[in-house]
């Protein structure tokens, strides 16, 4: 697959932005969203969920989740969240493996969304900044969200910040924020010493939970492939959500990983961004063993390489 950029047909939508450095590729479709649809190794597993009865569709009047890396607004709102953005979008280049994705205002929440994509021209590493301008004339208390949808079958790893001791440390280091339909005994879930797990479960229906996550990163292994998400943690910043900057979401389809940004108070022609940082790495096949050893022997070198950014 040649580097560089062109618009291609992908999954039944006509018009596609094909990012390559010739390591890795990126498809993002611009007949909808825009939605970050595929992110691979050239020749490689995408880790991206697709719905495909949903792939190549355009102009419905509900929302469509649809799959790959979106952009949406919290705190989550039934009127405002699920915007049906499925009109096209328009596109500029940005350098030389960079591009801003606009798609049209949304009148009914008073923003407009872009979300600026830009590949290393060498590695698999992506920078991903999502914009939010206010359009309306009164202002909006908000936080960006970035949601990836990843394909069943993979868990979910999520490291937690290093342990202290009693009674040296007496304040807490994390927040674990649950949600009414998250059953705490539900087997898809472990909590581990270093680590939380969630197994994507095609069985399973939903389950959800959010973390003041200081580690500011997150990876998905399925398939040999892990996805790695970096994204900010500031201490002092008022995050949404019970003050969760991370969540994890997984039902019979999917498991997403998404981060978001601080809580803002929005006026008018105000902009807010968040980035998220890409990676991807080689894993195990699986991570399918339940032994508390075996799974810390299998994990321990995805966490040290994954605290290193690469």
């Amino acid at each position: 697959m040649p580097a560089g950029m062109d618009v291609i047909a992908f999954n039944g939508w006509s018009n596609n932005l094909r990012l390559c450095n010739g390591t890795v590729e990126l498809i993002i479709t611009l007949d909808v969203g825009p939605r970050i649809l595929s992110y691979k190794k050239v020749g490689g597993f995408n880790p991206f969920k697709i719905y495909e009865d949903q792939a190549g569709t355009t102009g419905e009047l509900a929302w469509r989740n649809r799959g790959g890396h979106r952009l949406w607004l919290a705190p989550e709102d039934l009127a405002i969240t699920y915007f049906p953005d499925n009109a096209p979008v328009v596109w500029e280049q940005l350098g030389e493996l960079g591009a801003r994705l606009t798609p049209p205002p949304e009148h009914a929440s008073g923003v407009q969304k872009q979300i600026d994509v830009a590949l290393d021209p060498s590695g698999t590493g992506v920078t991903i900044v999502h914009r939010v301008t206010r359009l309306a004339s009164t202002p909006a208390h908000l936080a960006i969200w970035g949601l990836t949808v990843m394909t069943p079958g993979g868990v979910a790893i999520v490291p937690h910040p290093p342990l202290g001791e009693h009674p040296q440390d007496l304040l807490p280091n994390r927040n674990l924020v649950l949600w009414p339909y998250t059953d705490m005994s539900d087997p898809r879930w472990h909590f581990r010493k270093n680590y939380l797990l969630l197994r994507q479960d095609p069985a399973r229906g939903p389950t959800k939970i959010g973390l003041a996550h200081q580690s500011g990163w997150c990876g998905y292994l399925v398939n040999g492939v892990l996805f790695v998400k970096r994204y900010a943690w500031d201490p002092a910043a008022v995050y949404p959500d019970g003050g969760c900057n991370f969540e994890m979401f997984s039902n019979g389809k999917m498991l997403e990983i998404e981060s978001l940004g601080s809580v803002r108070q929005l006026g008018p022609q105000q902009i807010v961004e968040h980035v998220e940082r890409w990676e991807l790495r080689e894993g195990p096949a699986a991570l399918e063993t339940n032994s508390n050893e075996e799974l810390d022997a299998l994990i321990s070198p995805i966490l040290e390489e994954c605290a290193q950014p690469g």
